[in-house]
């Protein structure tokens, strides 16, 4: 079985690739364990300095992945622990490895891949990416990140809003809210984010390793709320409420809540 995340250094960088191409790099028990164990491995490897994060194919990561999460409904609530769990452990690691993690976002970054977004310390977009959560609509809720630090980026107003109505926005749009930090034509944003990772690695690596504890300062007083968020999920994803907005989603028509 091919690996779902692509592992290349390449002078002082690690490049993540999410490997799942065929459904939108869609997040799976295998995905995000994947994830984890590959940031685990660039936290050991002296030589690099900077991770970027990628995406194969024509998208980002397009959130959960719904087969997937159809099956969670109906598992116990132990296995559906068990999944966000690892789920929030691989949002954790890219919060505290002591490298910075840069998304390099082209295409779909939503639901659950936009917590992932969220979570890195920088974005940098191409202007065919698009972002928003799809939670409400397609019965599920943002728990690892959203509530914590995306209200921090773009407001409490406009954080709600990104959740409630769950549209999808323009990189542009992302941009000026401060939810990423640049937007670069499609062609150029491989380059842009190795400028970005340059100008990083002619930095002090031990004072950008403090400087990323100090910015995470404010998600850790904030991380019992992912453990609360844990438990809602394990009980509203197996309600039949969740299950019907994902078989609507699945069957491309509107959900009977």
């Amino acid at each position: 079985m091919d690996s779902t995340v692509i592992y290349e250094t390449k002078e002082n960088i690690c490049f993540l690739t999410l490997n799942r191409p065929e459904v939108f790099n869609a997040l799976n028990h295998q995905l995000v364990k994947d994830v984890t164990s590959a940031l685990n491995r660039a936290e050991s490897e002296t030589d690099v300095r900077v991770v970027i994060l990628k995406g194969a194919g024509k998208a980002w990561c397009a959130g959960g992945d719904l087969e997937e999460l159809l099956k969670l409904t109906q598992a116990t609530a132990s296995r559906r622990r068990e999944y966000l769990m690892k789920f929030k452990a691989m949002i954790e690691k890219v919060r505290k490895i002591s490298k910075p993690v840069i998304a390099a976002v082209h295409g779909a970054c939503v639901g659950g891949g936009n917590e992932l977004n969220i979570a890195c310390d920088l974005t940098i977009a191409s202007e065919r990416a698009r972002f928003g959560q799809a939670g409400p609509r397609v019965g599920s809720v943002p728990a690892f990140g959203v509530p914590q630090n995306l209200q921090i980026l773009v407001g409490e107003k406009r954080s709600r809003e990104i959740t409630y109505l769950c549209r999808l926005y323009t990189a542009r749009e992302a941009e000026t809210m401060g939810w990423i930090n640049k937007v670069v034509p499609a062609d150029q944003l491989d380059q842009e984010v190795e400028n970005w990772a340059r100008e990083i690695i002619s930095k002090s690596p031990t004072a950008i390793a403090l400087a990323k504890k100090m910015h995470n300062i404010y998600y850790d007083l904030l991380s019992p709320s992912v453990e609360i968020g844990v438990e809602m999920l394990t009980f509203f994803w197996g309600t039949e409420e969740a299950r019907e907005g994902m078989l609507a989603f699945k069957e491309k028509r509107q959900p009977v809540f």
